[in-house]
């Protein structure tokens, strides 16, 4: 009996959850600037947060051409996770306007444009699916359900300022779930699934480079 794809794509993600785990832990430590860090956690993901619909959209038009017969099913699962998202951008605005972020929308970090524009590429060049592995170790970074509340405290920024973490901390456990239940449905060639591993360790690392970035109390952004 073969092995879940889902549960196949975790154990090849175990080595990296290690590093992420210590780059998060760094980026919430209660000591230095955490409100600063909390703003440049809001920017970073808010940059994220608008690539999420274009590359959702993206790859849903890319499965329409394919000819497997799971692509319509995949392509079905983008276009209603793109619903999903619309509109958080936005939030996420509103969150840092509210923590004291001036207005406007704020310059990318340059390793949140590596991170999506990867997906850019391996949804043209190489297979939508790719995209599966990305949202996998996305989602399954959903803040801890005690985060918000220990970060208001933490920091006295408003209540408001931490939406969005609040949200997330329940919406990213059910969109995980889904995400793995893409995984296990499809029937992906072995190339198919190695271009999804590729894409999930890909963004795991990159990811974890990010919040060793955001943590630190410089506010570097390289």
């Amino acid at each position: 009996m073969s092995i879940p794809f889902s549960r196949a794509l975790n154990a090849s993600l175990a080595p990296a959850a290690p590093a992420l785990h210590r780059a998060s832990a760094r980026l919430w430590r209660p000591d230095g600037d955490l409100a600063g860090r909390y703003r440049r956690y809001l920017r970073a993901m808010h940059a994220l947060t608008t690539a999420s619909v274009p590359l959702l959209e993206r790859a849903a038009a890319a499965c329409a051409r394919l000819d497997d017969d799971w692509a319509p099913a995949l392509a079905a699962y983008f276009a209603g996770h793109a619903a999903e998202e619309r509109g958080h951008d936005a939030r996420l605005l509103e969150d840092l306007a509210t923590a004291g972020e001036p207005a406007g929308r704020p310059l990318p970090p340059p390793l949140v444009v590596e991170l999506a524009g990867a997906q850019y590429y391996r949804i043209e060049h190489r297979h939508p699916a790719a995209l599966l592995g990305y949202l996998a170790v996305l989602e399954g970074q959903a803040p801890s359900p005690v985060l918000a509340g220990a970060l208001a405290a933490r920091t006295g920024l408003p209540t408001a300022a931490f939406r969005t973490v609040r949200e997330h901390a329940d919406l990213d456990a059910e969109h995980l779930a889904e995400v793995e239940r893409q995984l296990d449905r499809l029937s992906l060639t072995a190339a198919q699934q190695a271009e999804v591993a590729d894409s999930a360790l890909h963004t795991a690392g990159i990811l974890a480079r990010l919040f060793h970035q955001l943590a630190a109390d410089s506010g570097g952004q390289r």
